[in-house]
């Protein structure tokens, strides 16, 4: 079975990918992440991500657009709402690709991620595949969460300290100020 496999950053694709190839899929990776801000951010994670999968093989599609204007347009005002629309843009993104490419299923590596809301992801996931005719795989990754993180250290792959938007990058690190 051939899937589509969203990619926000390098060290959460680790589980993903081993676990959907154990399981016999073939997943192909997809990096569309709008949200990543700064850009300097962005530049990084994609690069971990060109690194991991020529290591490991993964078939990349890159939809190479840094709309962070676009991301912030979205959410503003909305701000206690910017996951859902983060993950609505990307997975939908991801389900237009799946059906274009012919794909049997889409997923995420958002899933593999102990601070992401999983049954948010699930219901846009779900919505998404009704509307695209392309199934949605649900699969809780955060079981193999200090197994990701060993593997990624162990191949020294940039592991970013917050989820990707402004938001979240003030969350991280304006608390630790306080």
């Amino acid at each position: 079975m051939k899937v589509l496999l969203h990619t926000c950053c390098a060290h959460c694709a680790i589980v993903p990918l081993k676990k959907l190839r154990q399981a016999r899929f073939q997943p192909f990776g997809f990096f569309y992440n709008p949200n990543i801000h700064p850009y300097q951010e962005y530049v990084k994670r994609k690069g971990a991500i060109e690194t991991y999968a020529q290591r490991t093989g993964l078939e990349m599609i890159y939809r190479n657009e840094y709309d962070v204007e676009g991301f912030l347009r979205s959410v503003v005002y909305r701000e206690h709402e910017r996951c859902r629309h983060c993950y609505h843009c990307r997975l939908e993104a991801t389900a237009k690709m799946a059906r274009k490419g012919k794909f049997d299923a889409f997923t995420t590596t958002l899933l593999y991620s102990k601070h992401q809301n999983h049954s948010l992801i699930k219901e846009i996931g779900e919505s998404l595949a009704k509307q695209f005719s392309v199934p949605f795989h649900y699969e809780d990754f955060r079981k193999w969460w200090q197994e990701g993180i060993r593997e990624s250290k162990a191949m020294g792959l940039y592991r970013q300290q917050y989820c990707g938007c402004i938001y979240s990058e003030k969350e991280r690190y304006w608390r630790k100020k306080k």
